[in-house]
């Protein structure tokens, strides 16, 4: 058996595709941070691309469908501190959005499997990641987010309760400077 990879992401967006009726994509996460869960499509930022370049790249990526970066809206900004295994605390910064006017056929890809669509009265909150259950419905109901979280290894328990904040602009509460990626404790 092999060991559980840690993954190490300092900057990254999850993306929910909406049709015209409101509902959102959501597919199993089969590996990596959040496996076994439903979630967006998203991952880490590559070189220089801005984050909405890294949602629209990765939406892509992972469900065949294909956005534009005017077309994405910020729901939700994550300050998750991950506690690792050996006792570091990494810092991960995630920009949760929602794309309309996605073009494409949606397909599964390896990381993510079970596309499906949810109203957002249906999606099962129980089976997202251990967070998302709290501020997910707020975001989507139009309230713009700033939520903070604290997990334990491989991100299957808080340790901490889940700190929510609505906000009226992102720019403003969301430090942009760079980021310590570890914090030892």
């Amino acid at each position: 058996m092999t060991a559980k990879e840690e993954k190490t992401i300092i900057e990254a967006t999850v993306v929910f595709p909406r049709r015209s009726d409101g509902a959102l994509l959501f597919a199993k996460k089969t590996m990596k941070i959040g496996e076994g869960c439903w979630n967006g499509y998203g991952g880490g930022k590559e070189g220089a691309e801005t984050i909405e370049e890294t949602a629209v790249r990765e939406l892509e990526e992972e469900s065949g469908l294909v956005a534009r970066v005017e077309d994405l809206e910020k729901i939700a900004v994550l300050r998750v501190y991950n506690h690792k295994s050996d006792g570091r605390v990494v810092f991960t910064l995630v920009h949760f959005y929602v794309a309309k006017n996605c073009l494409g056929e949606v397909r599964e890809t390896p990381e993510m499997i079970t596309p499906t669509w949810f109203q957002p009265e249906d999606i099962p909150l129980n089976e997202l990641m251990p967070a998302d259950r709290y501020w997910l419905p707020q975001a989507l109901d139009g309230k713009k987010l700033v939520v903070t979280v604290h997990y334990g290894p491989y991100q299957q328990e808080l340790l901490e309760p889940v700190e929510i904040e609505v906000v009226e602009d992102f720019e403003r509460c969301v430090d942009r400077s760079p980021v310590p990626t570890e914090q030892m404790r």
